[in-house]
């Protein structure tokens, strides 16, 4: 828990400090990285041996990969020292976020791009020509920093070693999946020059072009995609997916696993009641956490795990979604959606602002608190998330439960905080 005041680094409350029904537990000394104090803090639950842990579980849209691996396995091992040597009864909780734009975009293309494939039976110049001109229009987009013009499609080569003069990691992919396109492109002329026009051939041009075709059938028909089943769909199996990987790494499962999808009304009435605080406010159909108002508050202070981060402008932009880039319902660029309008082609549900959906950060304090109550003896997450989505847990949940409480702020968090 952090004082009031405006100080650089927040001061952390030992727990033993704020619960006059705290339980002494006689264990060996525990001492674990607290992310809001930078430094080793001893470890004392304030139930004794009980345990509370909300760990911020995956957003379920690919496969998983290494930063996956490193972060729950990390988990993983301490939780096993805390239960099985230190004797703690962990109750430890996960996360699915399974209402996302990332989840959106990716489910819709894969639709489109599946509907796509069943609707074209035979390789024709005109299947040829749509796709050249979705790849077009994805190096024009990705790779706009270079000069392109006249390149396309005959001096790939050239091109590519004036890319791989730029160090630019994004850069690097963006390539990697334009070069994969123009291969597709480069079969699927040889295909038609030799006759071979069957849908295997179809499928093998929309299969090796699908991150650049997709993106482009999106830009076209996403209005089209309105069943909620192919979101929950998509999301279902990369979430199992998720379990598999997990268990081959003998990851043990969470206690309680919660799903953004199956906690809609808790959303809306913990944003109700921040914007009855006055921490909020409607805009447009969404709802942003009004950041200047929380800042000037003499109980609150804004980011508390990473000061240093305020105002960037591009963690900001990642934290609020691709879907969600417009910033002229906010007061402040740095406000937050805590409720997103959704437009058509977008999962929506019934809300006092009108069809939408929950924000990412929101998702967290609303299922953490649903399960563990107003505060955690341990949050853990990745370290890359502590600014902008963990410091915005923080804030919400701050004034959400403790609005009007003098020199006192959100629930005990010792943020145990791994690589993802």
């Amino acid at each position: 828990m952090a004082t009031s005041g405006k100080s650089v680094k927040p001061v952390w409350i030992h727990p033993s400090q704020l619960s006059a029904n705290n339980v002494s537990y006689k264990a060996p000394v525990l001492k674990i990285k607290n992310s809001l104090t930078k430094t080793e803090d001893i470890f004392e639950p304030k139930n004794g041996k009980q345990v509370t842990w909300y760990c911020c579980g995956p957003t379920v849209y690919d496969a998983s990969h290494m930063g996956h691996a490193r972060t729950y396995m990390s988990f993983d091992i301490l939780r096993r020292i805390m239960e099985d040597y230190f004797g703690y009864d962990v109750t430890y909780v996960m996360n699915i976020t399974d209402v996302d734009d990332k989840i959106i975009l990716a489910a819709r293309q894969q639709h489109l791009l599946l509907r796509e494939k069943k609707k074209v039976l035979i390789l024709t110049p005109d299947v040829i020509t749509t796709v050249q001109t979705a790849f077009d229009q994805y190096v024009q987009s990705k790779l706009a920093v270079i000069d392109t013009n006249g390149f396309l499609p005959n001096d790939w080569l050239k091109f590519a070693s004036t890319v791989g003069k730029i160090d630019d990691p994004k850069l690097d992919l963006y390539f990697k999946t334009a070069e994969k396109t123009f291969v597709a492109l480069k079969n699927a002329n040889v295909s038609l020059k030799n006759k071979n026009t069957t849908q295997e051939s179809v499928h093998a041009l929309f299969d090796g072009a699908k991150d650049v075709y997709s993106e482009y059938l999106d830009s076209l028909y996403k209005l089209e995609v309105t069943d909620h089943k192919i979101f929950r769909d998509f999301a279902s199996y990369w979430e199992n997916e998720f379990y598999k990987d997990m268990e081959l790494l003998n990851i043990r499962r969470a206690d309680v696993i919660t799903r953004v999808s199956e906690y809609i009304p808790e959303n809306v009435r913990f944003i109700e009641k921040i914007v009855g605080n006055g921490y909020a406010y409607p805009s447009n159909g969404s709802v942003y956490f009004d950041t200047n108002t929380f800042s000037k508050s003499d109980k609150h202070e804004y980011p508390k795990l990473e000061p240093t981060a305020k105002g960037n402008s591009s963690l900001l932009d990642e934290g609020e979604g691709s879907l969600s880039k417009v910033t002229g319902d906010k007061r402040d660029p740095a406000d937050f959606a805590l409720w997103k309008k959704s437009k058509a082609g977008e999962p929506a549900w019934d809300s006092p602002w009108g069809s939408g959906r929950p924000g990412w950060h929101i998702e967290c304090s609303v299922m953490a608190s649903e399960i563990l109550g107003d505060n955690m003896d341990i949050h853990s997450g990745g370290v890359d998330l502590c600014f902008p989505h963990h410091d915005n847990e923080l804030a919400q949940s701050e004034v959400r439960f403790y609005f009007g409480y003098e020199k006192r702020e959100c629930g005990v968090m010792n943020d145990l905080k791994s690589t993802s």
